[in-house]
């Protein structure tokens, strides 16, 4: 394995132990049933959310870095967090809102896809997509933020 595999498989881990804990345990409830709402006080609720996912995402990409000597570029690393933190606002703004027979956002589009069906029929099909598409950009995330190193 390269010192570049190994640089992105550490990133990998560490962004998407962060997503889990983040999303889970950092997200306070307040937030998670706000930042849905189609006004002022839900962008401010997913963007409350998101900061601290971002934070939580940080601290974990620096003590693996810590932990394994692994040295990420910084610049690298803040546009990785940043191509996380822009896709996790995106999604979560569609919180609540899975289910809508007029979909905006990323509902649409998962929609368009031919999921509406199921979004419709299964309560947890939202919920699966989002963690979906984050996950799925914490892979691009984790490629732009190991790209480089010091």
């Amino acid at each position: 394995m390269t010192v570049r595999a190994a640089q992105f498989a550490a990133t990998y881990a560490a962004l998407t132990a962060a997503h889990e804990v983040a999303d889970h345990w950092v997200q306070i409830d307040a937030q998670a049933t706000a930042k849905g709402a189609r006004d002022a006080s839900g962008a401010r609720a997913c963007a409350e959310h998101v900061l601290t996912y971002t934070a939580t995402q940080a601290v974990a990409l620096a003590a693996v870095q810590k932990a394994t000597g692994m040295r990420l570029s910084w610049r690298r690393a803040a546009l990785g967090l940043a191509v996380s933190a822009v896709t996790h606002y995106v999604a979560d703004r569609q919180g609540g809102h899975w289910r809508d027979e007029t979909p905006r956002g990323i509902v649409r589009l998962a929609a368009a896809t031919g999921h509406a069906g199921w979004l419709s029929r299964d309560p947890n099909a939202g919920y699966l997509m989002d963690q979906a598409w984050h996950k799925g950009w914490i892979l691009i995330a984790a490629a732009v933020a190991a790209g480089g190193s010091r």
